[in-house]
């Protein structure tokens, strides 16, 4: 009898939980699909029990399916690779490339072992020194082994970086401005049409001779082969935003600006409060097509810049021409399109957080 009361009690709290949890993923769903997650949605449900055939409808629509391209992808790849014959061998199969990332992924493990030997020694060297009050040899160096397949990744991550953080400097305030004035906008809408289809191979030139001659004496945090590929980064990536910035800040509604004008708000006030606002949708469109261009420039950037990031990691390996370079070039290739989907995904999270409505 005590059991079946407390059951009974039990019910109506379970049934109380369930809901929040359910209330919860409905909350949570926007932001699991931003970040390229939404399979989780449907699981998670079909695990509370709610609606187990639309769940399993949803799942298979946005993982089921999805699974069945890459693996008829992985399928295809695999049977037509090895018939096709380059200079550098069999074009290799989706095993030969994993094995080729397990072997980069172990070649950093063995670097970061040697860069930690190198660094204990030092010490060991360095503290016997002081012991024996010989401070003025004491010596501290960084280590200068090569740069592993990771530190590739980060450099391309921090160039891609400064490049998209330049460009959205220079081109979300003259957007804001070409968007308010048509004089401005007059003004700058030629050079977008002239300058927003050049290739960054033109651009690379022009840029490594002005920073060649502007930056002599490059800083050890800033290598100028890195200055050279973020600014082409940004000389290439620019106009998505600068574009949507001018085309969100002049579709605010003319009434909204119209009150500004009859409170005699000062032009920072109007663009803070009532311009940002309204454009920041469309800005950050801008800025996820900036970034993606960005991100894709930067490989023809590093390959002739010889920075050391992924682009020079295909050039060297193409240079190599060992048995294993192609594998390992089409690692590179999945790792550029997995971490620009990742930069996508992330842009248009925040592009939810900062703006009241957001289209994918």
């Amino acid at each position: 009898m005590a059991n079946a009361e407390t059951a009974t009690i039990d019910a109506p709290v379970v049934g109380h939980r369930r809901e929040r949890l359910l209330a919860g993923l409905g909350r949570a769903a926007g932001w699991f699909d931003a970040l390229g997650l939404s399979f989780l949605v449907p699981l998670a449900r079909l695990a509370l029990g709610d609606s187990p055939r639309e769940q399993l409808r949803q799942l298979k629509r946005v993982l089921v399916i999805p699974m069945i391209g890459i693996v008829a992808f992985l399928v295809a790849w695999a049977a037509f690779a090895p018939k096709i014959e380059t200079s550098l061998g069999a074009v290799p199969g989706p095993v030969a490339v994993w094995e080729q990332a397990g072997n980069l992924w172990d070649d950093h493990l063995r670097e970061r072992e040697k860069a930690a030997a190198f660094y204990e020694r030092q010490d060991i060297r360095n503290a016997k020194l002081e012991a024996a009050g010989q401070h003025d040899r004491v010596k501290w160096r960084s280590y200068t082994g090569k740069p592993t397949y990771l530190d590739q990744i980060l450099t391309s991550l921090i160039t891609v970086g400064l490049g998209f953080v330049i460009a959205t400097l220079i081109a979300v305030p003259l957007g804001i401005a070409s968007g308010l004035s048509r004089t401005v906008n007059g003004a700058i809408n030629p050079l977008i049409q002239i300058f927003k289809p050049v290739s960054p191979l033109a651009w690379l030139p022009i840029v490594t001779m002005i920073v060649s001659a502007l930056y002599a004496d490059p800083a050890d945090w800033l290598p100028k082969s890195l200055l050279i590929s973020a600014v082409t980064v940004t000389l290439c990536s620019l106009w998505p935003t600068l574009i949507n910035t001018a085309l969100g800040v002049a579709s605010v509604d003319k009434d909204l600006m119209n009150v500004g004008r009859v409170l005699q708000l000062p032009t920072r006030k109007t663009v803070m409060k009532l311009v940002l606002p309204s454009s920041l949708p469309l800005i950050f469109t801008g800025l996820r097509l900036s970034l993606g261009v960005g991100w894709m420039v930067l490989i023809a950037a590093e390959m002739l810049a010889q920075n050391p990031g992924l682009g020079k990691f295909v050039w060297d390996e193409f240079q190599n021409g060992s048995s294993q370079s192609l594998a390992r070039i089409m690692v590179a290739v999945f790792t550029i399109g997995l971490i620009g989907f990742a930069l996508d995904r992330v842009m248009y999270a925040l592009q939810r957080a900062f703006t009241f409505s957001a289209t994918r």
